[in-house]
């Protein structure tokens, strides 16, 4: 079996409002696969992501990526409308290494991390059998970062090559998980 020997974890649907997490420590120091385009067509690229945010916004649970546009991923971000973010136990750390340090373009990634994508419940781009948790979205908004509105100076140093990323805010249509993600 990809990406080990143990079976895919067993998990739950969360509510949005009964989901939780030290948000900070998952995008930080965890880390998460963003994946994005459509399963059933075998058209979809991933990579790990640090920075991003959960929350509410127009009424609607969140989830909040950027993705700079020299990233394989932005081009799937860019052409479909759905995407998933994945967090995985401490044991996946390599595999979430080479997706975030590999290009997509010169390779299946996906398989040299070991990974195995699987469909998503209600949403086209896919999961991952390894995964610990898996929040499905659907794009609400994009925008490229403009650095005329930044208004902390030492943000520019983010970008000594002027490639400034998109930003995007995806409403949370589903959430699995394994039971610590699953709060009161």
């Amino acid at each position: 079996m990809p990406g080990g020997t143990l079976p895919p974890m067993a998990l739950q649907t969360i509510p949005p409002e009964r989901f939780t997490s030290n948000v900070f420590h998952l995008f930080d120091e965890q880390w998460l696969l963003l994946t994005a385009g459509d399963f059933a067509q075998g058209a979809f690229n991933t990579m790990t992501i640090s920075w991003g945010s959960l929350g509410i916004v127009w009424g609607r649970p969140f989830v909040q990526v950027v993705v700079r546009p020299t990233r394989y991923t932005h081009e799937f971000m860019e052409r479909f409308s759905t995407f998933t973010v994945a967090a995985f136990p401490e044991r996946f750390r390599r595999a979430l290494n080479i997706l975030g340090s590999k290009s997509g373009r010169a390779g299946d990634k996906i398989a040299e991390a070991g990974l195995t994508p699987v469909a998503s419940t209600q949403v086209a781009a896919p999961g991952f059998a390894e995964a610990e948790l898996v929040i499905e979205c659907r794009k609400m908004y994009r925008s490229p970062f403009d650095p005329r509105h930044f208004l902390d100076p030492a943000i520019e140093s983010n970008y000594p090559k002027k490639d400034y990323h998109t930003v995007y805010f995806g409403e949370i249509v589903a959430i699995r998980g394994e039971a610590k993600y699953a709060g009161g």
